[in-house]
């Protein structure tokens, strides 16, 4: 390992003697900048054939340097010496969809640019390419307590602030300050940020998303789920504004793909960005998520989603219209859904009170977080109740807030917002909204515009909910004194913020709850545990095999084949197959399509790179199975797998449906 190239810090010292203790295999998201000699012979133990230094290294070039994050929402890497940027499709969905019209759907049809003249620019779209990340955690702490000698604030938000300025300006990087176990350590990292980002080719959605919802967070699965970006930059690799005269980015290193396969017990390793996990969180704060708030949210998302999907499959131009909306609607309600089941299948809750009971020196703050979600349950429900049904719940929710807050004389909205809405469907989300508002939000919270109409609508003991809707209907463009703004924005979100502060007292949960996350930062520490911090959003890397598992008493594939799709074509949208793409597939030998690994991934790492022992390209993670949904909050041996497309599969796609010939030369194909 090359320690001149950044400062170890002290605590890895630690880390490193304590990796004789107890530890569940391939868990972790470790940071790093952080890669301990013990962390690196665990790796080699599985089969990589690399060093630490070649992972990361602030002073020389590393693995780290070919990954970049995608707005810190997904994770890509360059494959070529021409900035050109793998990721997934579902990564670049919202771009597809944007770019999608009736007359060109490239989500349907797919998009394919036959010359590096045809890519298309995608406004607001950004890269972030990690340049070095610095241990501050004595500089954080020490401006914290200078900031409050002074007598002015020192909350997160204001040091953030200070600390990412003075490195911004010092570097001219963009800065970005984390907090790791809830402020016992303190890492900023710097990135070169680049905003001319172009696409080059994406399949369509029918290939990339093959089983569709259906198949979303299983196992099998069979899809293509691959997009191609480029990076451009100035003449000179900086970043610049787009514009005609910026040049291909030539990124200091890009991945090498391997097309020799892999088998079951190989090696394998993600680079990437993963969103957020949980894993320090409290068993009451789990209790309330189980109890409170995911029965509500999981059950109004899928009804919503069910009005959704109807209007979608009765018209096409529906569904260009809310496929972006419900993708994302659908891959978050899936994922709290399985989430409330495996907690419950894995026991995840019994066990976290198990632990939390040997926590005997902090059972103070355990107790006050139990009293803290049982004071606060009753307007939790009512915040979300309200905002699913009413601010989440229909778009024209966000529209009558920006009519309301319009400033005199400018206007609030322009026909591009109703001209994305279909009004038959908003009208009857609308519909749902306001009963499931009037049947369980307390009524002590209602505005009083929706207490008048409740009255008005309501006799002999029930509320005439079509008739109180067509009272408020309109299809014109909402103004401030039409019935339907006045409804949507009759009371606010944060009126019922300040219901729940009013419930958990002077210090809240959120306080108390990273008070708790120390506690069991510091109770691991002193028991010698091997800790890796919670995700949010900074590179990290993960190891584990190739490798299957068991469901219900039977060994599922490690793998899957072009042949399999051809079996589960059927007439439904989710798993219909385009004629050119069935003859394809059925002139064709075998060929791998995806396969699942045990890596420790999260939201986040969709499109990061799975590479082998050498470091080279095999793959995408592009999911998890539905056993893994528990892994925000508890990782779970044996079942916690990251599902894969294989390069090969990516590879056949673009040489022989998508006839690319000049992107597979570009990257040694």
């Amino acid at each position: 390992m090359n320690t001149n190239s950044f400062k170890v810090p002290s605590c890895l010292i630690l880390i490193a003697l304590l990796f004789s203790s107890p530890a569940r295999a391939d868990e972790g998201m470790w940071m790093v900048n952080a890669i301990s000699r013990a962390l690196v012979d665990k790796m080699q133990d599985k089969g990589l054939k690399l060093n630490a230094n070649e992972i990361y290294d602030a002073g020389a070039v590393s693995l780290k340097d070919a990954i970049v994050s995608l707005d810190f929402g997904c994770t890509g890497s360059f494959v070529s010496s021409q900035g050109l940027l793998i990721t997934n499709h579902h990564c670049a969905y919202s771009d597809v969809h944007r770019l999608s019209t009736p007359e060109h759907n490239y989500l349907e049809d797919g998009f394919q640019a036959g010359s590096i003249e045809e890519e298309i620019y995608i406004p607001g779209k950004s890269v972030q390419l990690l340049e070095r990340i610095l241990d501050v955690t004595d500089e954080v702490n020490a401006l914290i307590q200078k900031e409050k000698d002074m007598g002015r604030p020192s909350g997160m938000r204001r040091i953030s602030f200070l600390i990412e300025r003075r490195y911004q300006d010092a570097t001219g990087y963009m800065a970005s300050l984390s907090s790791m176990w809830a402020g016992s350590k303190y890492y900023l990292a710097l990135y070169r940020v680049y905003t001319d980002v172009r696409l080059v080719a994406a399949p369509p959605v029918s290939i990339a998303a093959f089983g569709g919802d259906i198949d979303n967070w299983e196992w099998p699965q069979h899809k293509c789920d691959f997009a191609l970006y480029r990076v451009y930059g100035a003449k000179d690799g900086s970043p610049a504004p787009h514009g005609m005269g910026n040049v291909p980015l030539s990124p200091r290193k890009w991945l090498e793909i391997s097309t020799e396969g892999y088998k079951p017990g190989d090696f394998t390793m993600i680079l990437g960005y993963p969103g957020r996990t949980d894993r320090y969180t409290s068993a009451a704060k789990l209790a309330y998520r189980l109890d409170t708030s995911l029965p509500i949210t999981n059950k109004i998302r899928a009804d919503q989603m069910a009005i959704m999907n109807r209007w979608m499959n009765s018209d096409p131009q529906i569904r260009l219209k809310y496929s972006d909306q419900y993708f994302m609607l659908s891959n978050i309600q899936e994922n709290n859904e399985g989430m409330a089941q495996c907690c419950q299948r894995f026991k995840v809750l019994k066990k976290m009170r198990a632990k939390e009971r040997k926590m005997k020196e902090h059972k103070a703050i355990i107790n006050e977080l139990d009293r803290k979600y049982t004071d606060i349950r009753d307007a939790e429900k009512n915040l979300i109740y309200f905002r699913e049904s009413l601010v989440r719940g229909t778009r024209l929710g966000t529209i009558a807030l920006r009519v309301k807050n319009a400033r005199p004389g400018r206007p609030a909205h322009t026909g591009r917002d109703y001209a994305t809405l279909d009004l038959r469907v908003e009208k009857e989300l609308l519909r749902y909204g306001i009963e499931t508002f009037y049947e369980n939000v307390d009524s002590s919270m209602w505005g009083p515009f929706q207490r008048e109409l409740h009255t008005h609508f309501s006799k002999d003991g029930g509320t005439d909910y079509d008739a109180l809707l067509n009272a408020i209907w309109t299809e014109e463009p909402m103004t401030a004194a039409s019935p339907l703004c006045r409804f949507l924005t009759d009371s606010s979100i944060a009126t019922y913020n300040r219901e729940v502060d009013k419930k958990q007292g002077e210090v809240g949960v959120s306080a108390a709850g990273s008070e708790f996350t120390r506690a069991l930062y510091s109770w691991r520490e002193q028991r010698g545990e091997l800790q890796y911090p919670d995700a949010n959003s900074t590179m990290r890397l993960s190891y584990g095999t190739v490798g299957t598992y068991k469901r219900d008493g039977r060994k599922l594939p490690w793998q899957t084949t072009s042949k399999e799709i051809l079996a589960k074509e059927n007439d439904t949208y989710d798993f219909s197959l385009k004629d050119g793409w069935r003859a394809l597939l059925q002139a064709s030998d075998p060929i791998p399509v995806d396969f699942i690994s045990d890596n420790d991934i999260t939201g986040g790492n969709s499109g990061s790179p799975v590479l082998n022992a050498e470091g080279q390209l095999i793959g995408l993670a592009f999911d998890g199975n539905k056993e893994s949904l528990a892994s925000d909050v508890s990782w779970t041996e044996g079942y916690n797998k990251c599902v894969n497309t294989d390069i090969r599969f990516v590879l056949w796609t673009l040489k022989e449906y998508m006839h690319l010939d000049y992107i597979l030369k570009e990257i040694n194909q």
